[in-house]
């Protein structure tokens, strides 16, 4: 290996956190943004360095214009999915300050939690990516134009309309870290004994829960709306399949980890506006926990 290679290798493992970060960004998934940014590794290996005037500006273009690619066919499977499609939860521990990823592969902004992911879901490739780039990575739209294919112009007005969609999917009040914590510990309590009405007190009254089972375990295949249907549907689960409802960092925010007999079986992202919660995605499909599964199994093992 020459130097010149060397250089790149060593800048390429500098900038995989943050290649993955986008990557997961775009697509939800950490299977998908892992084939993505191996690709552009290997679109690397192929092209003449002496073409390349800006390595790390090149490496967040290729990576970006591949995950829109991802992304594009990815979403004629998701609209065929069962039920709805949530994104693979990230699980880090609250006590180590946040956003971990457990194969420590992952620079996650913690404004990409499933909440953010779910709305990004309903904006075009190009929207997701304009915004992505710009708004949570932080990228010029000089930059943003050369990985969406657009001018700079452009790539801004769809930024703009995403920014628009985005603010609208926002809790409606500021939270304090404090009081998220106080609000998730709470419901925690109440999901394990399968309170309703401590639920009930919780939750906002516009409340929305998304299921995703995949067709794989029983889901709600619609969103439950509405903190009384919402409250009984949580009841229900936690009385049928009692279990334990650890708080933990869900995509940098406080979130629940759900097992039973020693296994994970769900994985619940909580949104917290005005100090009760306005919506919940429940990850029930065993293929997104994997990897909740191993941080959990690392956990336990740990003396």
């Amino acid at each position: 290996m020459n130097d010149e290679t060397t250089a790149a290798a060593a800048e390429f493992q500098r900038l995989r956190p943050r290649l993955m970060g986008i990557a997961y960004g775009l697509l939800g998934s950490v299977d998908e943004a892992e084939d993505v940014v191996q690709d552009a590794w290997l679109r690397l290996c192929g092209t003449e360095r002496g073409t390349i005037r800006d390595l790390t500006g090149w490496l967040i273009v290729t990576t970006s214009r591949l995950a829109q690619d991802v992304l594009k066919s990815a979403r004629h499977r998701r609209e065929a999915y069962v039920g709805p499609w949530l994104p693979e939860p990230l699980i880090g521990n609250l006590a180590e300050g946040g956003a971990v990823d457990p194969v420590d592969r992952v620079t996650l902004d913690e404004s990409l939690g499933m909440a953010m992911l779910v709305v990004l879901e309903s904006l075009t490739p190009a929207e997701r990516t304009a915004f992505v780039l710009h708004d949570v990575f932080g990228l010029e739209f000089s930059e943003v134009a050369e990985a969406v294919g657009r001018t700079p112009a452009a790539c801004r007005q769809l930024a703009s309309r995403a920014r628009k969609r985005v603010a609208a999917g926002a809790p409606r009040f500021e939270v304090t870290a404090e009081s998220r914590r106080h609000v998730v510990d709470a419901f925690a309590a109440a999901c394990r004994e399968g309170d309703i009405a401590g639920l009930l007190g919780l939750l906002d009254p516009g409340v929305v829960l998304r299921a995703d089972g995949g067709g794989v375990v029983r889901a709600a295949r619609r969103p439950v709306v509405g903190a009384e249907r919402v409250s009984r549907y949580l009841a229900g689960i936690s009385r049928k399949s009692p279990g334990r409802f650890t708080v933990v960092a869900v995509n940098g925010l406080p979130g629940l980890v759900w097992s039973k007999d020693g296994t994970v079986v769900g994985v619940l992202s909580l949104t917290v506006g005005g100090g009760r919660i306005t919506s919940v995605d429940l990850v029930r499909n065993p293929e997104k926990l994997t990897r909740t599964r191993l941080a959990a199994d690392a956990t336990a093992a740990t003396p």
